[in-house]
């Protein structure tokens, strides 16, 4: 009989994700805190929208839920993926955190702000491809 090893998540893994996903957050929350005290101008106006000004709770909120998928993608490739789940994610979420640059090409706002939110987007992947893989 042939027995397949399947990767088991275990309370300290559950636990140092998690951890991952509130480190992004507040990482993402701190570059926001340093640019409003640097007087960054949060608005931003998207073609064909009204502008809008870039709070603390809409970064705290779209950075969690990117960090969740994040997690739940991680936690799916891990299922089907097997041994090469951690691979595959870390590849994605390179993919995914570059690609989530080029919005800001098309948005009117200070070069403050662009800059501030591209660090933001940086600064998930930066957080997140390192803790949320499996060690092995």
């Amino acid at each position: 009989m042939s027995a397949t090893a399947q990767p088991v998540t275990t309370t300290s893994s559950v636990r140092r994700r998690a951890l991952g996903v509130l480190a992004a957050v507040a990482t993402c929350a701190l570059i926001w805190v340093i640019g409003s005290v640097a007087g960054v101008d949060w608005t931003v106006t998207s073609p064909g929208r009204p502008a809008m000004e870039l709070g603390l709770a809409p970064v705290v909120v779209v950075s969690l839920g990117a960090s969740l998928v994040g997690w739940a993608a991680l936690v799916v490739l891990e299922r089907f993926a097997g041994h090469r789940a951690t691979i595959i994610w870390t590849a994605l979420a390179a993919v995914v955190a570059v690609a989530s640059l080029f919005p800001l090409f098309g948005v009117d706002a200070s070069t403050g702000a662009k800059l501030a939110l591209g660090a933001m987007h940086l600064a998930v992947a930066a957080v997140l491809i390192p803790i949320l893989p499996t060690r092995r």
